[in-house]
């Protein structure tokens, strides 16, 4: 039997000697947020920050082997999450039931629906288009059903339980962020199916992106309010700050995205539906800067109070930088504003940082078997 989770989310200190079927029963949930991490770092390199023309080779070059490493790293997490569920049910719904770990399983359709996302943007480039397509669509359906599934079971173990402020924290952001996902991936699927279908994905787009934006302001407010009204949540949960950063970005693109996919359904109030599209995401983009300021302003805090407790959790800091930098490209060329291309750029920069360190530390962490018992 694993050792009990602390209930700041810090793992307790591991041994290398852990069995392979011990190894499995206590993965911890957290582990697709590094395939979430990856695709993203995959789509953002893609895009070419900084539109420079002679780099576009290199960056399509770049985004094609992080998408490499993302499909791997899913794969490779589907099969023992699958096995996990099979053989150790109990452990699994004991996690999903506690306040740390719980949200924590909705990196598992977020990291299927980010890859749905990444073979859309990356996958074109190297797989048939039929295949890119197909797979889009598998792992769309997958995604969605486990998506939806998992933040409806999450809130009623909050609802019916007696939770206690101080337990509320930013990976509570994350069921919220992956419904907001699922509008990206439906787009891609439009031009595929018949025009009905079209209609029908693209309003289930707008219904999903509405579901996931206000659930993420009712979590946004409860994280503001025991940010405000309690000390601060414990080190070992300060990655999950950044977490706020993901449904912003994700909103802005599928808010643009949505706009584009239902130009030709949308008729004389297409031209309309796009400007007010791209005023809503633009005005989002603005709060995420605030909140991008204020989580970089809290890490810097903690990092001067002492250094932070290695966990997977550390990889809430990539994701959502992710999605907020490739948001801010996208609204850099929207509006034509190769200042706010300057921003991308330089979240890009930091992107890159912070993937770079948290995947060494993974493998760090997973070759002592620091990351395999809690």
């Amino acid at each position: 039997m694993a050792a009990p989770e602390p209930t700041d989310g810090a793992p307790v200190p591991a041994t290398t000697s852990a069995p392979a079927a011990s190894r499995i029963r206590t993965l911890h949930p957290g582990w697709f947020a590094s395939v979430m991490g990856t695709a993203i770092v995959a789509v953002a390199t893609y895009e070419n920050p900084g539109n420079v023309g002679g780099l576009e080779g290199l960056a399509h070059t770049l985004g094609i082997a992080f998408s490499v490493v993302a499909y791997a790293l899913g794969l490779a997490l589907t099969v023992a999450f699958a096995i996990r569920w099979a053989r150790h049910t109990d452990a699994s719904l004991a996690d999903l039931r506690h306040p740390v770990l719980g949200a924590m399983h909705g990196t598992l359709p977020g990291g299927l629906l980010v890859m749905a996302v990444m073979t859309s943007v990356v996958g074109t480039s190297y797989l048939p288009g039929q295949l890119a397509v197909g797979i889009v669509a598998v792992l769309a359906v997958v995604g969605i059903v486990i998506a939806l599934v998992l933040s409806v079971a999450f809130s009623i173990t909050l609802f019916t339980g007696a939770t206690a402020a101080e337990t509320v924290n930013g990976g509570w952001l994350i069921p919220p962020v992956v419904t907001i996902i699922i509008p990206l991936v439906l787009v891609p699927l439009m031009p595929h199916v018949s025009a009905g279908n079209a209609r029908l994905l693209l309003a289930l787009g707008y219904a999903t992106l509405g579901m996931g934006f206000l659930l993420y302001l009712f979590v946004m407010g409860l994280l503001h309010d025991r940010l405000v009204l309690h000390p601060m949540p414990p080190a070992a949960l300060a990655p999950s700050l950044w977490i706020g950063l993901g449904p912003i970005g994700v909103a802005v693109l599928a808010s643009l995205a949505l706009a584009r996919a239902g130009h030709t359904l949308f008729g004389p109030t297409a031209t309309t539906v796009s400007m007010i599209s791209l005023l809503v995401a633009t005005a989002l983009w603005g709060f995420g800067l605030w909140w991008y300021a204020a989580a970089a302003t809290l890490l810097v805090r903690y990092l001067r109070a002492g250094r932070l407790p290695f966990h997977l959790g550390w990889w809430g800091f990539t994701f959502p930088l992710g999605a907020f930098t490739v948001a801010t490209l996208t609204v850099a060329r929207a509006w034509e504003a190769p200042v706010i291309e300057a921003v991308g750029v330089l979240l890009f920069a930091s992107l890159i940082g912070f993937w770079s360190v948290v995947a060494a530390r993974t493998v760090r962490a997973t070759a002592s078997g620091e990351v395999w018992t809690r």
